[in-house]
C-alpha cells in the first residue's frame, strides 16, 4: 500500500517579493535619473523638495534636454512667479493658466495649476468651474475680458484683430498687461502641447492640494 503523502503545514511566515514594484511612467520617453543630470538641475531639483517636498514632474521630464529645460523654468518663473515687474496679479497669471490648460485638455497643466489658484485663493471651486466653463465663473469684468483674450489666443488666434486689444485697454488695462497676457497664454499653449504630445504625467499630490476652504 502506498504511504499517503503528508500535506505540508504552512509555516505561518509570509513571503515577501523582493521585485520593488515598478513606479508608474511619468512620460512617454526616457526620463532621466537625477544622478546623470548636471549640478544646476540638481540644485533646482533640492530647491523643490525644500520649498514644495516633491519635484514636479515636469521638472523631471523636461530635464531629457537639461539646456532646454533650464532656459524654458527662468521664463517661465519670472512670468509666473514676480511680482515687482508684473502687470497682472498673480491670481490672473493663474486663471489664464487654467484657461488654456482646459481648452487644450492638457491634464499636466491643468492638474497644477488649479491647485497652484487654489493655493492663491483659497476658492477650492473656482479652478474646477473655469476648467469646466469659465464664463459662468464669478469674476470681474477685467479678468473675464483677460480669459476671453487668451481663450481666443488659444483657440483661433488667426482672426484676432486690434479690436481685441482696443476691448481691453476700454476696461483699463496697459499695453504692458495685455502684452504680458498674451505671452503667459502663449507660455501654456507652448507647454500644453509638449506634455501632451509627451504623455506627461502629473504628480498625484496635485489633485489633493489646498481643496480646502480658507
Amino acid at each position: 500500500m502506498a504511504t499517503p503523502r503528508k500535506t505540508p503545514r504552512a509555516s505561518g511566515k509570509k513571503t515577501t517579493s523582493k521585485t520593488k514594484p515598478q513606479a508608474m511612467p511619468t512620460a512617454w520617453v526616457r526620463v532621466p535619473e537625477e544622478s546623470e543630470l548636471p549640478e544646476d538641475v540638481r540644485v533646482l531639483f533640492g530647491k523643490f523638495r525644500e520649498k514644495t517636498g516633491f519635484i514636479p514632474n515636469v521638472a523631471r521630464n523636461f530635464a531629457l534636454t537639461p539646456e532646454h529645460f533650464l532656459r524654458w523654468f527662468r521664463y517661465y518663473d519670472f512670468l509666473m512667479r514676480n511680482e515687482d515687474q508684473s502687470h497682472l496679479s498673480r491670481k490672473e497669471r493663474e486663471m489664464i493658466a487654467v484657461v488654456v490648460s482646459s481648452a487644450n485638455e492638457c491634464e499636466y497643466c491643468l492638474a497644477s495649476h488649479s491647485a497652484y489658484l487654489r493655493e492663491i485663493t483659497g476658492d477650492p471651486v473656482l479652478p474646477d468651474v473655469l476648467a469646466a466653463n469659465y464664463r459662468r465663473a464669478h469674476l470681474t469684468p477685467r479678468e473675464h475680458a483677460l480669459l476671453d483674450f487668451a481663450y481666443q489666443i488659444t483657440v483661433d488666434s488667426a482672426s484676432m484683430s486690434s479690436a481685441d486689444v482696443q476691448m481691453l485697454r476700454a476696461i483699463g488695462l496697459s499695453d504692458e498687461a495685455i502684452f504680458e497676457a498674451a505671452q503667459v497664454a502663449a507660455m501654456f499653449n507652448f507647454t500644453n502641447r509638449i506634455a501632451n504630445a509627451m504623455g506627461w504625467v502629473p504628480n498625484e499630490i496635485y489633485y489633493y492640494l489646498h481643496r480646502d476652504k480658507k
